[in-house]
């Protein structure tokens, strides 16, 4: 493979997947601590956690950070966006398993406490409490100058938060009912969201001699602008969508690994996607500054789906009014297939997925 790659640019994926299995495997352990109220009802590894507190009651519990776009952030000098990122990184997850979210928790780790820096922070935080309509009751600061770094001397800054939900047992959702004929509905996503920003970094600025105020005409704006838009938050949408009465297969939030998230369903069925839309510019000048290939693009980032939906065909006219009410675009990129357990076929772009990522067909 030639050109920029994840692994490159710092982030071995490979590595991360084993190791964190070897997390999961000593953790699993804690699983048989609670009977009854508080026990996991979910293994590790699914897009969120869920103990039960009831009979018919269970929590959702997620917890996930902003990652390196806080880099971009600082360098702009524009931190009032990454809390919308944060929250939304939360609640997207939650989504998945049935669960509507109730709050978030933030934690704000810093080099040095800089005037005003937390209230820019606050300011997204607030704005993505309320597109998800969650509450941030609390959360927690600290200075940590021996261990936070950013880009410039006293500004690092670290971003995570901790979203629970509420979700009846027997809705929990992890993709079970998935099975061959049903249609698979992305929702687009807004950029890049809040993944693969070590590989887009090194591409636009190291690769590419770009700088966050480079003026690119396809982009319409900076590339700092584009890369700060805010992760989409598909909340509203999708809690309306599960209480609509339609039967919602698996929901699958495209994060890190993009559309590889589809196999994380617990069903053994393959993937056909053959009408995945238009991807938004900002993914080729990612691709032309770095050198780098398709596979790696569509390993890395979501490049242009945020959100999948696996419904009957009968119900998908239905979602997809729904989702265009909240201001979401969907599109119906294909379905899921009888085959090898896992595979995911991009048909167009000429690309197969089994286990590490996407090799040509």
């Amino acid at each position: 493979m030639t050109g920029l790659t994840y692994g490159a640019s710092g982030v071995d994926a490979e590595t991360a997947d084993r190791e964190k299995a070897a997390l999961g495997r000593v953790l699993s352990a804690s699983l048989g601590f609670r009977r009854g109220m508080g026990a996991s009802l979910l293994e590790h590894g699914y897009y969120a956690s869920a103990v039960r507190i009831t009979d018919t009651l269970a929590v959702a519990i997620t917890t996930d950070g902003v990652g390196s776009k806080l880099l971009v952030a600082e360098e702009v000098g524009k931190l009032d966006t990454i809390g919308i990122d944060c929250v939304a990184m939360n609640v997207n997850d939650l989504i998945c398993v049935g669960a509507e979210p109730l709050c978030m928790v933030d934690y704000i780790a810093l080099e040095r406490l800089q005037p005003g820096v937390l209230e820019q922070v606050a300011r997204g935080l607030l704005e993505g409490a309320r597109q998800a309509n969650i509450s941030i009751p609390g959360g927690e600061t600290a200075q940590l100058p021996e261990i936070i770094r950013g880009k410039a001397p006293g500004k690092g800054l670290d971003l995570a938060g901790t979203a629970i939900g509420l979700v009846e047992i027997e809705k929990i959702n992890t993709g079970r009912a998935v099975a061959p004929g049903q249609v698979v509905v992305g929702l687009a996503s807004t950029g890049l969201h809040s993944n693969g920003f070590t590989l887009a970094r090194r591409a636009l600025f190291a690769a590419g001699k770009l700088t966050v105020a480079s003026r690119v005409q396809e982009l319409g704006r900076t590339v700092g602008e584009e890369l700060l838009v805010p992760t989409r938050i598909y909340v509203r949408e999708i809690v309306e969508l599960l209480q609509s009465g339609l039967a919602v297969k698996a929901m699958l939030n495209i994060t890190g690994d993009g559309l590889l998230n589809l196999p994380r369903v617990q069903a053994p069925v393959a993937w056909e996607l053959d009408a995945l839309p238009p991807h938004p510019p900002i993914f080729d000048l990612i691709r032309k500054c770095g050198s780098v290939v398709w596979a790696e693009m569509y390993r890395t980032f979501n490049m242009g789906v945020g959100f999948c939906l696996v419904l009957e065909e009968s119900d998908v006219d239905a979602a997809c009014r729904i989702a265009r009410k909240h201001g979401s675009t969907p599109h119906v990129i294909g379905r899921v297939v009888a085959g090898r357990a896992g595979e995911v076929r991009l048909t167009k772009q000429r690309l197969v997925a089994r286990e590490a990522g996407f090799v040509p067909a």
